[in-house]
């Protein structure tokens, strides 16, 4: 018997491998557009979007604003120009070509799948999101999508997943679990819904002492063993 008979899966840096995808997008569109595309200028970018989806993610800008804002203040350095609307649109559109899976997360999906009813929830951009669904191995496993774009929430809020229990049915929300890799979005969305959550944590990142996830795994083994034990 499964533990939970609902599994809430994040999909970028949970089963999607988004820090490929992202460099690889970054890259080509900065070289398209004449613009440097060193690691330093990576890095940059790197900074720039993590403070920009944390800000969002606490309700201070919208997600319209980040994905412009984030090339506009990375053309604020020196000898950089260009529109940031029009960097966006095409980072976006290589992005959506993306689907590198992380290791072992179809093998895990498709091992879980017969026990439990499984559901991707992310708040990425909704085209891109969808046509690399589409594109990746888990489209005939995963039966379900949440984009938060969609929805007209995001996720740590509450009502994202109240939208999202709402659509799977789940009436007592100690049959779900969310699985995810953001302390700030997954694990503490989960808990502000009253749903268990369980963090996959492979890099070993540190503990955010007020957000308690009820358990942390670094492998899909890890999972697949507390998931169906």
């Amino acid at each position: 018997m499964p533990r939970y008979s609902f599994v809430l899966l994040d999909a970028d840096n949970t089963l999607f491998d988004f820090d490929k995808a992202e460099e690889r997008s970054l890259r080509q569109v900065l070289t398209a557009y004449g613009l440097p595309a060193d690691d330093g200028a990576v890095a940059r970018y790197h900074r720039i979007n993590a403070e920009l989806w944390a800000r969002q993610d606490a309700g201070e800008i919208t997600r319209d604003y980040l994905v412009v804002e984030r090339f506009a203040a990375l053309l604020c350095a020196p000898g950089c120009s260009g529109d940031p609307q029009t960097l966006n649109q095409a980072y976006v559109e290589h992005l959506s070509q993306c689907a590198d899976m992380l290791p072992g997360a179809v093998r895990f999906c498709r091992r879980l799948s017969p026990h439990c009813t499984l559901a991707i929830v992310t708040n990425g951009i909704a085209s891109s999101q969808r046509r690399r669904f589409e594109r990746s191995p888990l489209k005939g496993v995963i039966p379900y999508l949440f984009i938060s774009e969609e929805l007209g929430f995001h996720k740590p809020q509450r009502e994202y997943f109240e939208a999202v229990c709402a659509t799977l049915g789940i009436a007592d929300r100690r049959q779900a679990v969310v699985v995810g890799d953001n302390l700030g979005s997954d694990i503490l969305g989960g808990l502000n819904a009253g749903i268990d959550t369980i963090w996959f944590n492979p890099s070993h990142l540190p503990r955010r002492p007020e957000i308690s996830p009820q358990f942390e795994v670094d492998s899909f083994d890890v999972l697949e063993q507390l998931l169906l034990p």
